[in-house]
């Protein structure tokens, strides 16, 4: 799995990419919320789930649809008095958050895949390219010198490239936005 630093660090971004009010701070902060909750399947562990269950780690909790119902659940208890089209926005958002958790963690080097159409197909997958190193499940081992490793591989593989993301959906906006001022300006 990438480290909950990563994944938090994604959803902030995917946020922040597309500038809209009803992303406020709060729905941000929901959004890195989402986006480390499906590593909780890890309490499992303490009550006899095998890692390949499918409640196990990168599981159910990991699937499209547990990111589609989580994000409808949350969106129904704290945005109802919103707006359809807000509610809409803060759904893809949340559901984003939480869908990235699995394909950051379908791009590290160990682990058993992760299992994204569960619990219709129980598969685990991983992409083609795996560069980012796996992080240490527990809080004790995460603070250790191969966690220095790991987030230091997860800076160069995930981080840089989330910021990338974001300066080009930044351009596009902007470039997209000169281009309306352009034709609603009158003509000579």
């Amino acid at each position: 799995m990438a480290s909950a630093f990563s994944h938090a660090f994604v959803a902030l971004a995917l946020g922040k990419a597309s500038p809209h009010p009803i992303i406020t701070w709060q729905v941000l902060l929901l959004g890195m919320t989402c986006s480390i909750v499906p590593d909780l399947d890890v309490i499992g562990f303490y009550f006899g789930i095998q890692y390949g269950d499918l409640w196990g780690h990168r599981g159910m909790t990991h699937s499209l649809l547990f990111a589609g119902l989580l994000s409808a659940a949350l969106v129904a208890m704290w945005h109802k008095q919103k707006a359809r089209a807000a509610k809409v926005r803060i759904f893809v958002y949340l559901f984003l958050c939480t869908a990235s958790h699995g394909v950051l963690d379908a791009l590290t080097d160990g682990g058993l895949g992760v299992a994204f159409f569960s619990p219709f197909d129980t598969n685990r997958y991983f992409f083609s390219a795996r560069p980012v190193a796996v992080s240490p499940i527990g809080i004790s081992a995460f603070f250790s010198e191969d966690a220095f490793h790991v987030l230091a591989n997860e800076v160069k593989w995930i981080w840089i490239s989330t910021i990338a993301g974001f300066f080009i959906a930044r351009g596009l906006q902007y470039a997209q936005s000169t281009q309306c001022a352009v034709k609603q300006a009158p003509g000579d």
